[in-house]
């Protein structure tokens, strides 16, 4: 050993911490090569009695330094927290599965019991999580409490192999009686994708333990945001959920916003910089009415959120005593959004926990709108042709936030006259439907799909006149088909509201919408509806903020925009 590497060993061992059962050597920089080299840490470690802790974190450890580590370790049945990150910086990808490889046959034979393993910042890719894929596996991490791997390049095929090991664990350590119960998992900055994360989502399943998932920067969509909603719904105990950095969009918003209405315990949500966008937010917004009443901190920013989305959300997070902080900064308020929304939260006397908005994006342009609608369109294509060749599991979901194949949902058959109405809606055929009409909506829409509910009702109040028995049919109908629409759950009748909006063009929805001909019984119906007790005074305020601020698009009925709009201030007013 050079006299060189002798004094910086010498100087690293005087810094050693020793204390609590902690053998500390975190941040030294030392360059452990072979056996030589690592001789007095694994004199140390052989040494030490009780070894409960071992960090060795922020040095870079070979192939055959790994080895005599793992040697002195292999007597230390009690060790339980294993500080591994940042291990090998400047070693070959190869030979780190090798070192890996050791030291965790070491603990394997130990026979210690680990809560704690964190091997963040490595970067050794799938072949490093076949490195301790038998550690994984075997008794040593029946206990294993907290698991971090973030930013260690694992990739698709690294995300499955994990998975697999965790699945493994948890079905031996439960036929050992004592079943792997996972509390934290951090995997950021591991390209993931939709299939590596939907391999995990199969692993936290099955566990039912996690409190925190940590999972940003992945490279995960909407497939794989909906394995994992699925997943977490089956995690009671879930505190914090981290998924900053990956793509929602409406489809992966949705799954998880109906998750969450199940999930108690949640304090902290990152979906920043996921591209919620505003019908994901309105999902959300649903959420904080159902559920979350212990929410701590919300970030939703960078996420393409209008105006009106925003201030529906902040409005929900009224009745949020233990709130502390709601991140929306870069989203797309312009400078009177951004005002309207700050003076939402000061209303509240909420405004101390709004974050800074200084990186708003401003409102969108039009000719943005068409581009997005351009590229929305192709993606959704791309999409739709991935789906057809992907498992048929990752369906969406039923009203209780189930999963469901797209081909086990069937569409009601609609009695002959019912669906000549529907075809081509006249005053007449729906009077011809007679008394029975309000039974067939009732019988025969899907409620559980929020844009049928919109089409039957578009389609109904079409054909609305002032002529008494016409317009009594209509409403008497509209109020049979929205009465059940908006009695079911809030998560359920605010996709519906948020259909209904997108379809008037109150707001911008995704991928290949077909926005109404808007027309006055549409408004005139619906200013009926929601002067009725069954109307919710949240829909209402929901209602009454997008027609404020984007009314402009109903101005070819500006007297039915009107009616709608004094209802609605009345109705919120009350």
């Amino acid at each position: 050993m050079a006299s060189e590497d002798i004094a910086q060993l010498t100087e690293a061992l005087a810094k050693t911490h020793v204390g609590d059962g902690e053998l500390s050597y975190k941040g030294q920089g030392l360059k452990l090569d072979n056996a030589q080299s690592v001789a007095e840490i694994a004199h140390a470690i052989e040494e030490f009695q009780g070894l409960r802790a071992l960090r060795l974190e922020g040095n870079t450890i070979g192939v055959e330094a790994a080895e005599s580590i793992a040697k002195a370790l292999e007597n230390k049945s009690e060790l339980q927290r294993c500080s591994w990150s940042d291990m090998f910086t400047g070693r070959l990808r190869s030979e780190i599965p090798a070192a890996l490889k050791s030291l965790g046959s070491a603990l394997i034979k130990s026979g210690a019991r680990l809560t704690e393993l964190d091997l963040s910042d490595n970067a050794f890719g799938p072949d490093g999580v076949k490195g301790i894929e038998t550690l994984l596996k075997s008794p040593a991490c029946y206990t294993l409490r907290e698991l971090k791997l973030n930013n260690c390049g694992m990739g698709i095929g690294g995300g499955k192999i994990l998975a697999g090991a965790l699945i493994e664990c948890h079905k031996q350590s439960s036929a050992a009686g004592t079943p792997l119960r996972l509390k934290v998992f951090i995997a950021g900055r591991n390209r993931l994708e939709n299939e590596g994360a939907t391999a995990l989502a199969k692993a936290f399943q099955l566990m039912r333990s996690l409190e925190e998932v940590h999972m940003p920067q992945n490279g995960i969509n909407h497939q794989g945001v909906t394995a994992l909603a699925g997943a977490m719904q089956h995690n009671p105990d879930l505190r914090v959920l981290n998924l900053n950095d990956n793509t929602f969009t409406k489809r992966g918003a949705l799954p998880m916003a109906q998750a969450l209405r199940h999930l108690r315990n949640v304090q902290v949500i990152n979906f920043g910089d996921c591209l919620v966008r505003s019908e994901g937010a309105i999902a959300i917004a649903a959420a904080l009415r159902e559920g979350l009443p212990i929410l701590k901190e919300l970030n939703l920013s960078f996420g393409e959120l209008s105006e009106a989305a925003a201030l529906v959300v902040a409005r929900c997070v009224k009745d949020k005593p233990q709130l502390e902080k709601l991140d929306l900064n870069g989203n797309c308020f312009g400078e009177e959004g951004c005002e309207a929304v700050r003076e939402a939260l000061e209303s509240m006397n909420m405004a101390d926990m709004l974050g800074s908005l200084s990186d708003d994006e401003g409102e969108p342009d039009e000719d943005d709108d068409e581009d997005d609608e351009e590229i929305e369109e192709q993606s959704d294509d791309e999409e739709e042709q991935e789906e057809n060749g992907l498992d048929e599991s990752q369906g969406s979901s039923d009203g209780d936030g189930s999963p469901v194949k797209p081909s086990d949902r069937v569409s009601p058959a609609f009695s002959p006259d019912l669906q000549a109405f529907l075809t081509s809606p006249t005053a007449e055929k729906l009077l011809d439907l007679g008394a029975k009409r309000t039974l067939l909506i009732e019988q025969q829409v899907d409620y559980s799909d929020s844009s049928k509910i919109t089409d039957a009702f578009l389609k109904i109040s079409s054909v609305y006149e002032e002529e008494p028995e016409v317009k009594k049919a209509v409403l008497d109908t509209t109020d049979a088909l929205l009465k059940k629409a908006l009695c079911g759950s809030c998560f359920q009748s605010y996709s519906f509201l948020s259909s209904l909006l997108v379809t008037l063009g109150l707001l911008k929805g995704e991928g290949k919408v077909q926005k109404a001909c808007v027309m006055p019984g549409h408004l005139l119906a619906l200013t009926h509806s929601v002067e009725q007790e069954y109307f919710p005074r949240d829909h209402a305020d929901v209602l009454q903020t997008f027609v404020s601020k984007y009314g402009e698009a109903l101005s070819n009925c500006s007297s039915g925009r009107d009616a709608l709009q004094a209802a609605l201030d009345r109705r919120t007013a009350s």
